[in-house]
């Protein structure tokens, strides 16, 4: 943390329409155009429903091998249990629990978890620190998901090529780096330029395991008895232990679902809602009820029941889909991993780093590089460490299942608070999904050993940098506050005893628009000069995610040489403070952005025994600062304008 700009004031802010209505609470996507609308429910497919979407690839396959103990002899009882299960999972969590109820849960329109948590804490009226340690470690476990699931993805996938000839399993590990390796090299082009086909190939994806699916089925129609939940409930009172192990393994048929949350705000609600009860839900339950089908005509068609599924002659077209469609997947997951990671600097959870735009057209398509390769980094050990799908599957589960325990927590908060719902009937609500979760939860961290002890370890991790960085950055801006005078005490000082004046305007920017900078009382004390105009720049952070233009500045005249300029932006939204400025003369804020200097203060932050802080703890915040970008690149001033002056600082 190095430059007083950084403090992040999570106030809300109105933001009035024209009429008079809150702009902000209109979804962008209601009542669009008919064709806007489907191609909306179109591109959700790609984006939304491209992790849940390849689902099929592994997981009715892991849960029955779970329900059997890992032994060739496949039950009846065991197929059936599994099958209703996963088709009651389907039911429960992704089409009541997401579909139905969370999607009504917007921020203004925006999704996700730290959504929610920003709405969460709205709705107490203050800052919370449990609600934003359960927003820490929802983020966190996002990353250990955006990390798994292009490795389990693409290896599934690629393992299918044992089908076409034995002698590729040497090659499976190998072709899944390189096309992971181009997946991560590209990411830097944006994917507006193929975005509009992701759309279309999930069609086809969803068609073509719909069409092998009931293909299958009509051959065992009796199979559609399985939507009876009382298999499922037979299954697991009558297998116990075992029977609790297989809803680890039954799980992986909703990884992905929180995706349909996260993305709330690049779709809107009910294109993600149609695309789901029209093609995604009938798609997978035809293609869970065919390989149903397959395994009990056949037990040995097991060790891969999708790709058999097909007939031969469709197996390599189906292959090469496959691979396109475990790419889109994962490319998703990346998308939604850089917003997150927007959303987080942002709400101060993490140090500053370089947002990339991919696309003129739409903001939500950014590109993180730091992000990008980190996750690539750890993409890569996991599938040599792991080297196969059914090895990975046994640590995906933990990751999703957290941040799904998570999100009906904060959704409880969210009921009560901003619905005004009575505490019974939000409980009434939330409790049942929330059983479900930490059953779930329960039954994948029996795992740990076996690969799960990875998703838990990194959200531990990622846990204690956020945590760190958001205490360290909180203590660093009170202290720093507590050393400064007030600015209209220095204003008066100077009026009584000017300075030397110079022409042109500076910007001071600062965390305490109520403070004098640190950057302006060392300009005066070393330079001794003031400038015409000088402006004291705030900006904020709502818990909003976008601020209307309107709402965007307060500019407050202090005296004849000083204006206030508050400046706040939406969690969602990436700061560039010329264009802002550009806008302020609408305001009356009357200057030559070409002759503006923009001071601030880069800290040198050392270790103090009285900090807050363990000493270690400080050590790792400083680390961290070291690690932020600029706060010029940051928010986009052009460099041969921006003065910096050095200053030492205790943590």
């Amino acid at each position: 943390m190095q430059s007083e700009s950084l403090s992040v004031d999570s106030s809300s802010p109105k933001e009035a329409s024209p009429s008079g209505e809150d702009a902000s609470q209109v979804q962008p996507h209601e009542g669009a155009p008919s064709q806007s609308f489907r191609a909306l429910t179109l591109g959700s497919l790609g984006v939304v429903y491209g992790d849940i979407g390849t689902s099929p690839l592994y997981a009715f396959r892991e849960a029955v091998l779970s329900a059997t103990g890992r032994s060739p002899d496949v039950s009846v009882a065991a197929v059936y249990g599994v099958l209703s299960l996963i088709l009651w999972a389907l039911i429960i969590i992704v089409s009541l629990k997401y579909v139905v109820l969370l999607l009504r849960a917007d921020n203004r329109g925006e999704g996700g978890t730290l959504s929610l948590m920003a709405l969460a804490q709205r709705g107490l009226g203050r800052q919370s620190v449990f609600v934003l340690l359960l927003g820490i470690i929802a983020a966190s476990l996002f990353y250990g998901d955006s990390i798994l699931t292009p490795a389990v993805s693409v290896l599934s996938a690629v393992e299918g090529l044992e089908l076409v000839t034995p002698a590729f399993s040497h090659y499976v590990v190998p072709l899944t780096l390189v096309i992971l390796f181009v997946l991560f090299a590209v990411q830097h082009r944006g994917t507006a330029s193929v975005a509009f086909i992701f759309g279309p190939i999930m069609l086809a994806w969803f068609a073509l395991m719909g069409i092998a699916g009931l293909l299958s089925l009509v051959r065992m129609p009796g199979v559609l008895l399985a939507f009876n939940p009382l298999y499922g409930v037979e299954f697991l009172t009558h297998h116990g232990h075992l029977g609790f192990l297989t809803l680890g393994s039954v799980f992986l048929a909703v990884t992905g679902a929180e995706a349909l949350y996260a993305d709330l705000g690049h779709f809107g609600r009910k294109p993600i809602r149609v695309a789901w009860f029209a093609v995604v839900f009938p798609s997978l339950a035809l293609n869970y009820l065919g390989q149903a089908v397959l395994v009990l005509r056949d037990p040995l068609t097991l060790k891969n029941p999708f790709f058999l599924l097909m007939p031969p002659w469709l197996l390599v077209p189906t292959l090469i889909l496959a691979a396109v469609a475990t790419v889109i997947a994962s490319q998703a997951v990346l998308t939604g991993a850089f917003s997150l990671t927007r959303q987080a600097i942002q709400l101060g959870l993490l140090p500053r780093m370089r947002i990339f735009h991919t696309s003129e057209s739409h903001a939500g398509q950014i590109y993180v590089r730091r992000m990008n390769w980190l996750i690539f980094i750890g993409v890569v050990l996991l599938t040599i460490l792991f080297g196969s799908s059914s090895a990975l599957t046994s640590a995906y589960g933990i990751a999703v299942t957290g941040t799904m325990v998570v999100t009906a927590i904060l959704a409880f908060i969210v009921m009560q608070r901003c619905w005004k719902l009575p505490m019974w009937l939000a409980g009434l609500v939330i409790l049942p999904f929330l059983a479900v979760d930490l059953t779930f939860l329960a039954a994948n961290s029996v795992k740990v050993e076996e690969g799960g002890w990875f998703p838990v370890l990194l959200a531990a991790f990622l846990a204690l940098v956020m945590w760190t960085w958001t205490k360290g950055a909180h203590l660093l801006f009170d202290k720093t506050r507590r050393a400064e005078i007030p600015l209209a005490d220095l204003i008066r000082q100077l009026e009584n005893k000017p300075p030397h004046r110079v022409s042109g305007t500076a910007v001071f920017l600062t965390g305490d628009p109520e403070g004098a900078p640190t950057a302006l009382l060392h300009n005066l004390k070393h330079n001794k000069v003031l400038h015409e105009r000088n402006i004291i720049l705030t900006i904020r952070t709502a818990d909003t995610p976008r601020i209307a233009k309107g709402s965007r500045m307060e500019v407050t005249p202090i005296s004849d040489s000083f204006t206030s300029v508050m400046v706040t932006f939406g969690f969602a939204e990436t700061p560039n403070i010329p264009r802002v400025l550009a806008a302020a003369r609408k305001k009356g804020l009357s200057f030559d952005i070409m002759s503006t200097s923009f001071f601030m203060s880069r800290r040198m932050l050392l270790p103090s025994p009285r900090s807050g802080m363990p000493l270690w703890q400080d050590k790792l915040f400083i680390a961290l600062a070291g690690t932020a970008d600029s706060v010029s690149s940051y928010f986009n001033l052009p460099t041969d304008r921006v003065v910096e002056i050095g200053t030492q600082i205790k943590v």
